[in-house]
Order: C-alpha cells, then structure tokens, then sequence
C-alpha cells in the first residue's frame, strides 16, 4: 500500500494473522472509500479486527466518523491495539481526544489499561494532559501499587512536558526506587526559575 493513510505494516501484518488471511481484510486495507470503512463501524456483526482497521484507517485520514472506536480501543486489553488506537488519535485531530484519554487515565477501574491514554496525553500537550498525568502519577504512589509501567510513563510523560505544576508530585515519586531515576530526569526538565513549591 502506498498512500498515506494506509495501516502501518504491523498492524496490517497483526490484523492479517488475527483474521487468518481474510479476503475481507485484504479489501479494508485496499480501499480508498472513508465511507466503506466507516460502515464497517455501524454494520452488525463485524469482527473486532474489521472494526479496529476500519476506525485505524479513518482516523489517520482525518475522519471523525472513527473517534468513539478509537477511543474504545485505546482503552482495550490488547496492548497493540491500545497503541494502534493511540496513533490514530494523535493523528485525528478531533478536540474530544484529550477529555477522553484523561478519563481514560484517571479510571482507576481501568488502570490496567492505562499506558497508552497517558501516553497520549503527552503527544497531545494539551491543556488536561498535566492535571490527568499528577492525578494518576499521585495515585500510583501508594505503597506496593502494582501499575509501575503506568506510574514511570507518567513521570517520564510529566518531565516531557515540563510543567512546573508537576514539580510536587515528581518530587514524592524520587521515593520510590523504580521511579527515582527517571524523576530526576524530568524534574531536570523543569525550568530553574520556576521551580517553586
């Protein structure tokens, strides 16, 4: 595939062995119509596969039609669906992604799946990633918390973006030795003059 709005290799290669060689899959990822791929998304009975390439092709293409999909499947088990989904987000460019990935990051129902909302939340830069990435960092500061992967991309995500309103909370997270050295780091980010408590 060569235009710019076809599936990444990976996916294509994932989907393809996820839908053993479907002649269906073949068709989504050569079709050039938004409005074929965004019916996938409304028909019954279509298989997640189908859906997660129809709603990744769309919003790579800018097509709004695709962004509850995504955001479904940025909250997904399946971590490379998570970040298929988290790609296209980044991409869409619809003014509802980052509300929903803060949601998405500050559920603690739904921590387990965490990484990739957080994650998107820094690529964005937007104006609710700070105050979601503190929350679910604060809360994954507790004593024997088992979400360390989601508690290091926040810390890692907090110095990436360099907000001084971050400075309190990366400064609790150098107690904690898997999070110690990469709070340094980011509280390295934060410019000198505003470091203030």
């Amino acid at each position: 595939m060569t235009d710019r709005h076809a599936a990444p290799y990976a996916i294509a290669d994932r989907l393809r062995q996820e839908s053993r060689g479907a002649a269906a899959l073949e068709r989504l990822l050569g079709t050039g119509d938004l409005d074929e791929l965004a019916q996938v998304l409304t028909a019954p009975g279509q298989p997640l596969w189908a859906r997660e390439l129809a709603a990744y092709r769309l919003g790579v293409a800018g097509d709004r039609r695709a962004f509850e999909s995504l955001v479904l499947l940025l909250n997904h088990r399946d971590p490379p669906r998570c970040a298929a989904a988290a790609d296209a987000l980044a991409v869409l460019g619809d003014p509802r992604t980052a509300r929903a990935a803060a949601a998405l990051a500050t559920n603690e129902l739904r921590v387990a799946y965490a990484l990739q909302p957080v994650r998107l939340l820094v690529r964005l830069r937007a104006p609710e990633s700070v105050p979601a990435l503190i929350t679910t960092l604060e809360r994954r500061l507790r004593p024997h918390d088992p979400y360390r992967r989601v508690a290091l991309a926040c810390v890692e995500g907090l110095g990436t973006l360099a907000d001084p309103r971050a400075k309190r909370v990366l400064t609790e997270a150098l107690a904690h030795p898997a999070l110690a050295a990469a709070a340094v780091i980011a509280l390295g980010h934060i410019p000198r003059q505003q470091r203030r408590s």
